[in-house]
């Protein structure tokens, strides 16, 4: 008999919905203004509960070593396997996900980690493995910068590993380019079977290959946002990738959202906190280590594409009214995505306007069932 699933990422909710960053101070927002979200523990569980009873499916941190830039953009952060193993107490429902760099991390206590987690929250965790993107922090933990491809590489041997831990019963040897065990062994197993799922990010062919290869979630970057049938295109083709393979992925992707009453209102506070008042040293530094620069394209889409960075991460734009926002949402399910994680610069204020607003909107236009947490 199959035991009932108790992952909100494999629920029935057409649109899935998730929390992105907050765990670090200033979340994704690269900005100065007072409103940017100040992180303490109180804050970071406060959201956290907030998203767990008003249905959101997960949790989704940012795994920072080191600040970005001048301000040192995101070096006040919480660590993401603690920060999850302490939030599966607080909330009942929601995915905790650990979101790790794997150079960081040695995958027999990645395993034993999330196994831990998997265990205080019943089956509510998830992986997310990242190669990671800036060099200070590799160069803090005395490891390598491996080329690009060369992170993939060592990324598939490292969960190779982390897989064999939760399903071999016994002992096992693994050698590999980049790992060598013997008597590899972990227990207890995690509750969820065969093993919680993964997670990651890849956009480029090595990475897509990654995530078709082994993921259960797999991120899309939509570079376009204006016309969603070129990400229509991209989600067909990575999900046919997945299913070549003989596998089923679901793929979500990051947005920002800014909500006020009016579309003007919204846009006018995008443009005060992510460009009038943006952290240009994180905005500028984070580029550069991503390997982009405004030399590779025009002084326009150059300085679009900071705003973006600076908002969220480069995520998704969700700005206006809260239709606005629930017609955009109900775009991006359209072309095919399954969920989206949100970032706000006040997440609490974010949250509240969201789960009152547009939630829904979402449940009437049919993308997501009545949740009776966010009547509470």
């Amino acid at each position: 008999m199959t035991p009932p699933e108790t992952n909100a990422l494999f629920g029935d909710n057409t649109l899935k919905l998730g929390i992105f960053g907050p765990n670090c101070d200033h979340g994704c927002s690269m900005t100065l203004v007072d409103d940017a979200f100040h992180l303490t523990w109180d804050a970071t569980k406060k959201i956290a509960v907030t998203a767990d009873r008003a249905g959101f499916e997960a949790l989704v941190p940012v795994a920072r070593w080191k600040g970005i830039g001048d301000n040192e953009f995101n070096g006040r952060n919480f660590e993401t396997y603690t920060w999850a193993a302490g939030l599966a107490e607080a909330t009942e429902r929601i995915t905790l996900v650990t979101t790790s760099h794997v150079q960081s991390t040695h995958p027999v206590v990645a395993a034993k980690a999330v196994a831990t987690i998997d265990h205080i929250s019943g089956g509510r965790s998830c992986l997310n493995v990242v190669n990671g993107w800036f060099q200070p922090e590799f160069s803090m933990f005395g490891g390598e910068f491996l080329d690009h491809d060369e992170r993939y590489a060592y990324a598939t041997e490292w969960y190779e590993i982390v897989q064999q831990l939760w399903t071999t019963p016994g002992e096992f040897d693994y050698k590999g380019r980049f790992f060598t065990l013997e008597g590899g062994y972990s227990l207890p197993k995690p509750v969820r079977s065969p093993h919680p799922p993964l997670m990651n990010a890849g956009g480029s062919e090595a990475g897509r290959k990654f995530i078709a290869d082994n993921c259960d979630i797999g991120y899309m970057l939509l570079t376009n946002h204006d016309d969603l049938e070129i990400g229509r295109r991209q989600i067909e083709e990575q999900k046919e990738r997945a299913a070549a393979k003989g596998r089923d992925v679901r793929l979500w992707t990051t947005a920002y959202v800014v909500q006020r009453d009016t579309k003007e209102e919204a846009e006018r506070y995008l443009q005060y906190f992510a460009a009038e008042h943006g952290d240009d040293s994180a905005g500028e530094t984070a580029a550069r280590f991503l390997g982009l620069s405004s030399e590779i394209m025009p002084k326009d889409a150059w300085n679009s594409f900071l705003v973006h960075l600076k908002a969220g991460y480069g995520g998704f734009p969700l700005v206006g009214t809260a239709d606005d926002i629930a017609e955009r949402l109900a775009a991006l399910s359209e072309i095919g995505l399954d969920g989206v994680a949100l970032s706000w610069v006040d997440y609490l204020d974010g949250l509240d306007r969201f789960t009152t607003d547009v939630l829904p909107k979402l449940e009437q236009a049919g993308l997501r069932k009545p949740y009776a947490g966010h009547l509470g």
